[in-house]
């Protein structure tokens, strides 16, 4: 390893003779990003306290476009959507005429992990890439230790661990962060969400990656919490996830977007939103993606465009229309009829089916010729099989 580091040209980086358009920074962070994705490959369950999957990150950077303000993340691993966010600006120079460089100093990092050794992690991630951060004096949990306490964020996106059970303690009974509901003391599911409303800015927007059991449970008051989110008006978006995705879990997920802010006007990163109050969009990416090999399925960059154009489209404009069994818009009064369960399978039904203009007569005319010449087919290769059988001695 260290001859193969010794003989790799940092400064003028080439690939079989081809010259690369990458800084030392960069083949560094990408060499890193690499071993966390195999680490957390090999660790199993244990994997996910550090990564979370790139393609879930870069869609939900996609949504929130953290150009510009103060992005915060409280459950951070090692810093993905710190990455994710930077690469994000990088990417998006060209179209909005801008310098990258100078882009980027209008970002602010702010972040906390309990883990001692993932803190570390996050930290090298970010100097390896020359990023600033401030990730509190130590390694802390966020509800009993929180590090930023006065931080009131432009975007909050998180990838909490899933339906924790043992994070209450009862120093947090009366907690300021329960605004809307004392979370059950077995799942920390509303609590990371409260957490992070209570850090978001006014007009800023969050993201938060939860088990599919949050839009629909009634556990330990959870179905009164969510009530009240939506009837305050905060939730702006429910993104159902396909199955297979993360490499430490099984577990159907889904993305909750939030914001204290339907109003329209500039958002924090300077983006035009029309008047949303009262609407929820529900988009449901059960159907996207591509298995990438037998066990994780993968988003391509059209399925993440896809999703994210949506959104957007559904935020920015007055024209924009439900496509069924993906996305639909619908109002609180639609939500309560559901008994304010957040499932979008619930509102955007079922995908419109090609119509069928063929004669009934014709169509069994054909599938019944169809079905004959299957048939011979079978038969013919039925005889193929026992001539063989025959051959090498064996009757069936």
């Amino acid at each position: 390893m260290i001859n193969s580091f010794s003989d790799t040209s940092f400064t003028q980086p080439k690939h079989h003779g081809q010259a690369l358009k990458l800084r030392s920074k960069d083949i560094l962070g990408h060499v890193y990003e690499y071993f966390l994705g195999q680490f957390a490959l090999a660790e199993g369950k244990q994997g996910g306290q550090y990564y979370t999957p790139k393609s879930i990150v870069t869609l939900i950077v996609e949504m929130l476009e953290p150009y510009k303000g103060r992005v915060y993340d409280p459950a951070m691993g090692s810093g993905g959507f710190f990455v994710s966010s930077d690469k994000f600006i990088e990417e998006h120079a060209r179209e909005h005429h801008y310098d990258p460089a100078e882009q980027k100093k209008q970002i602010s990092i702010y972040g906390q992990e309990s883990n001692p050794t993932t803190w570390r992690l996050a930290a090298m991630n970010m100097a390896i890439r020359g990023i600033d951060f401030n990730f509190g004096q130590k390694n802390a949990d966020s509800f009993l230790d929180d590090q930023h306490p006065d931080l009131r964020a432009d975007f909050v996106m998180a990838n909490p661990p899933f339906n924790v059970k043992d994070w209450w303690h009862e120093s947090l009974a009366d907690d300021v962060r329960w605004r809307y509901g004392t979370p059950p003391k077995g799942n920390a599911n509303f609590a990371w969400l409260q957490h992070m409303l209570h850090h978001l800015a006014p007009i800023g927007s969050m993201a938060l990656l939860l088990a599919n059991g949050s839009m629909s449970s009634n556990s330990g008051g959870e179905g009164e919490i969510r009530r009240r989110l939506v009837e305050q008006d905060l939730v702006e978006c429910i993104v159902a996830l396909p199955g297979q995705l993360f490499t430490n879990t099984q577990i159907p997920a889904c993305i909750w977007f939030l914001t204290k802010d339907k109003s329209g006007g500039l958002s924090p990163n300077g983006v035009e939103k029309r008047r949303r109050k009262g609407e929820v969009l529900f988009i449901d990416a059960r159907q996207q993606g591509y298995m990438r090999d037998r066990v994780l399925r993968d988003f391509t960059g059209e399925d993440i465009a896809r999703i994210s154009d949506t959104f957007h489209s559904w935020q920015r404009t007055e024209e924009f229309e439900d496509v069924p069994g993906f996305c639909a818009s619908a109002n609180l009064a639609a939500i309560e009829k559901h008994d304010f369960v957040l499932t979008p399978g619930r509102y955007v039904g079922a995908a419109a089916q090609d119509e069928d203009d063929e004669p009934f007569s014709d169509k069994m005319a054909r599938l019944t010729a169809q079905l004959k010449e299957q048939f011979e087919e079978s038969d013919r290769l039925e005889g193929e099989i026992k001539r063989n059988l025959r051959r090498l001695g064996y009757v069936c």
